[in-house]
């Protein structure tokens, strides 16, 4: 069987109007530079509209993180700051519904869940999630079903199965539904 890139398949037809999804990730504390690799090369794949990488998440460039971003890092636009609060404050301003991809009594289905796009997807530290100032700045808390013994995810994971149901939640929109800001 001959592969072909996915843009030259009938089923990339459903996803030519997506020129930008309207999502900035926010990685706060993620100490794998694998994982953040990883996420640099899963918003590529559905054209995130930014990586915003904070506190001791590392920054490109990076062996590590060019190994699994696979040149993704050079493509993606992505900033650091040292104050996410801060930032997620600015994306709240600019209209962004703030989601905290975490377990909790108050987190709805990524399945059920009906993003107001623009959205900040935030994940945290690996062991210890999201810090408590940027947990209370959530508007919305979004969990993956989780079936086995496990209660997690490793976070690019993670990061893949949200990013991916956001995508087909906005290629579905209208088709003048285009992205603000």
């Amino acid at each position: 069987m001959e592969r072909v890139p996915f843009q030259a398949t009938t089923g990339a037809e459903l996803y030519d109007r997506v020129r930008e999804l309207p999502v900035t990730v926010l990685l706060d504390n993620v100490r794998s530079m694998y994982n953040t690799g990883a996420f640099f090369r899963t918003a590529d794949a559905v054209r995130a509209r930014k990586l915003l990488l904070s506190g001791i998440t590392a920054k490109p460039p990076k062996k590590e993180i060019t190994k699994t971003a696979l040149g993704a890092d050079e493509h993606v636009p992505w900033e650091h700051t040292w104050d996410p609060v801060a930032a997620v404050r600015e994306l709240r301003e600019l209209g962004y519904e703030i989601a905290a991809v975490e377990t909790s009594v108050r987190a709805v289905d990524v399945f059920d869940w009906r993003p107001a796009f623009p959205v900040c997807l935030m994940f945290g530290h690996e062991v210890e999630g999201l810090q408590p100032a940027l947990i209370e700045m959530a508007d919305t808390f979004v969990r993956i079903p989780m079936l086995g013994m496990k209660h997690s995810l490793n976070v690019a994971t993670a990061g893949g199965v949200v990013l991916y149901e956001l995508l087909r939640k906005f290629s579905r929109l209208a088709p003048l539904a285009l992205p603000r800001g």
